[in-house]
């Protein structure tokens, strides 16, 4: 049985002890603005009415601004100069 990107979501939130709020702000790290309430419909139970499906963009996004959230923004490369 595989996993839904709403299980994904829910596994790593409860792994690394997130809330709300601090899923808004991870997500606002790549420049993906979401609001509260839309992250609580993902964690629903999938019978309830206001419950709504994960996509992928933002699952992607979520890892993407994780990744800048545990290890910081990446370092500017050094452009190379051309001769």
């Amino acid at each position: 049985m595989a996993l839904s990107n709403n299980d994904i979501f829910k596994k790593l939130r409860v792994a690394l002890k997130l809330r709300d709020d601090e899923i808004v702000q991870i997500l606002s790290l790549v420049d993906f603005k979401v609001t509260k309430s839309e992250i609580g419909s993902f964690f629903r139970n999938e019978k309830h009415p206001k419950y709504v499906e994960c996509g992928d963009q933002i699952l992607r996004n979520f890892l993407n601004g994780l990744v800048i959230h545990l290890r910081g923004p990446m370092p500017n490369k050094a452009t190379k100069k051309e001769s």
